[in-house]
């Protein structure tokens, strides 16, 4: 099991602080206090804890088990059937490339290789920088903008291979709202 304090998300505030130990475990109590008692609780518990995890380590997974009164395997099973949670930590910016049948006649698989081969992380991975996370999605509804590129909330469209080194870079430098425009 993970300790609570190795678990904690950076904050993304200017001071780059971490909550403690003691914060991380009064907050996971609070959470579990308030949604407990809840028809359908468990979900919105589990959402609000990954906000504060970053992710869903095991001690948290087993902590929110046992205040709900459930099997961990129940707990666990939620979180693997949903795949908005996370088991390990994710990147700063979160990278999901569509491969919906649009997307993936278009060209959305050399992209997915541009990315891997970008940020050298695979489809699931995080940059051990902790600042990109890879992912795929199966359809964003922007199929005539396809390939399509989310980075976090922001779309990316029209993606071509040749720029993902350039869209990476102007993330990197803060100009990912200029960049979600379209990348032709």
């Amino acid at each position: 099991m993970t300790d609570l304090s190795a678990t904690a998300a950076d904050c993304g505030c200017a001071c780059a602080c971490e909550p403690s130990e003691a914060e991380l475990a009064a907050g996971l109590d609070a959470i579990i206090v308030e949604y407990r008692e809840k028809p359908g609780g468990l979900i919105p518990a589990l959402q609000t804890a990954q906000a504060l995890f970053g992710y869903l380590p095991e001690t948290v997974i087993r902590k929110i088990a046992d205040g709900f009164g459930k099997p961990v395997s129940e707990v666990a099973g939620v979180v693997t059937f949903y795949s908005f949670f996370t088991l390990h930590p994710r990147g700063k910016f979160v990278v999901r490339v569509c491969l919906g049948t649009a997307c993936y006649v278009r060209g959305g698989k050399e992209v997915l290789d541009a990315f891997k081969k970008k940020l050298e992380i695979d489809v699931g991975e995080t940059t051990p920088d902790r600042m990109f996370s890879l992912e795929v999605g199966r359809c964003f509804g922007a199929c005539g903008m396809a390939p399509v590129v989310m980075v976090n909330d922001d779309v990316h469209q029209r993606v071509k291979p040749a720029l993902v080194g350039e869209m990476v870079n102007q993330i990197l430098s803060g100009n990912a709202a200029a960049s979600a425009k379209e990348t032709a």
